[in-house]
């Protein structure tokens, strides 16, 4: 139950400044709801066969759309644990609202780009046709909480480049229904196109406005609200994009505790610290991660504890715990063992933390930027 000195001196420093409360507050933020990763075990075979080392990234192994069971199991582990005022776990799942048309794409011969929304993209997969369904039963029970994470997880600009100039590994993945299979064993944003807001030009730039807008209304559309916060994948957006995000009603960015700001006419990235409660010039606040339970990604780590000292150390400084934990965690279509192990180490971190602080309130992303901004 201790930290090691660096962890210790980092979580610090990311504490110390910003907004305080005595409040013993818990959020928890889940990104990549929505979105296609490995389209099947079969999909999974094939790649492998073909030499992509599939077996050796998480990722690969673990995630894909979330499913009927995936959806109920991990509502029933949230239900079970009730906060100080009788409210369940919840979690603020961050939803990418549409994935390639894969057909369209394939039939303009990869000269256009088409997409589709997720929910027409769920009807395509078995084990989905109840997917919607079950989260309008997790908001009204009020489990679960979309926001948005994007239109779509990918870097379109440098995805539909490497289809055009015939690169074989986006070639291949593309004939699996998929955006991006790693070459390598170590996950990579830039690699693997996931910088879905890495603009390195001008012209990337300039299109971001309309692909958040078109983001932002198609997430009102699915769910009959507004999103008033928002993650961008791999925590990486240029400054430029924060005023899309207001223009479109975003009033809380999401994010890691270093913001990576992509160089316009380059590859390069710049890095910017944030903090929980930190305002920028239009008033939009950002809610900064400060604790993280991700088993999926080490098995052999003891995520409860190092989680338990992360939430203890925010408490510490008067900060509210934001958790992430991202859905290949609680998936189980490729691989059951992943989610049925991750759901009771959920469960058990959930348990820990209504006996450790019975005070403590589990909060949505939008409550907790709406708390402080009255505040």
């Amino acid at each position: 139950m201790f930290l090691k000195l660096k962890d210790s001196a980092t979580l610090n420093a990311t504490n110390f400044p910003g907004w305080r409360t005595r409040r013993k507050i818990v959020v928890i933020e889940s990104d990549d709801w929505g979105t296609v990763r490995m389209n099947s075990k079969l999909s999974y075979e094939r790649l492998l066969q073909k030499g992509y080392p599939v077996d050796k990234n998480e990722y690969n192994k673990f995630d894909a759309l979330e499913t009927n069971s995936d959806l109920n199991l991990l509502f029933q582990v949230l239900q079970s644990v009730k906060d100080t005022n009788n409210n369940p776990a919840i979690i603020t799942a961050n939803n990418i609202v549409a994935n390639p048309d894969f057909e369209k794409i394939r039939d303009s011969n990869f000269t256009k780009y088409y997409y589709q929304p997720f929910t027409e993209t769920l009807l395509a997969y078995p084990e989905h046709e109840r997917v919607m369904e079950l989260y309008k039963q997790g908001i009204h029970h009020k489990v679960l909480l979309p926001q948005l994470h994007g239109r779509e997880h990918i870097n379109l600009t440098n995805w539909m480049n490497a289809l055009q100039t015939g690169n074989t590994a986006a070639l291949d993945a593309f004939e699996e229904k998929m955006f991006t299979v790693a070459k390598n064993t170590t996950p990579s944003c830039r690699k693997e196109f996931l910088d879905g807001f890495g603009t390195f030009s001008e012209a990337a730039l300039l299109a971001l406005e309309d692909v958040i807008t078109e983001a932002a209304d198609l997430f009102e559309q699915i769910w009959g609200f507004r999103s008033t916060s928002i993650i961008a994948p791999c925590y990486t957006w240029h400054p430029t994009a924060e005023k899309y995000f207001f223009n479109n009603g975003i009033r809380y960015i999401q994010g890691g505790r270093v913001q990576k700001i992509p160089k316009i006419n380059g590859q390069g990235i710049k890095y910017k610290r944030h903090f929980t409660g930190q305002v920028n010039s239009m008033g939009q606040l950002y809610l900064v991660r400060n604790a993280f339970f991700e088993p999926f990604s080490n098995p052999s780590k003891d995520w409860i504890d190092s989680c338990l000292n992360e939430i203890q150390n925010s408490f510490f400084w008067g900060k509210p715990a934001i958790i992430s934990s991202h859905r290949v965690n609680f998936m189980g279509s490729l691989n059951r063992e992943n989610r049925t192990n991750n759901l009771k180490l959920l469960k058990h971190l959930l348990q820990r933390i209504v006996v450790k602080w019975p005070s403590v309130e589990f909060m949505t992303t939008n409550q907790l930027g709406d708390l402080i901004t009255k505040n």
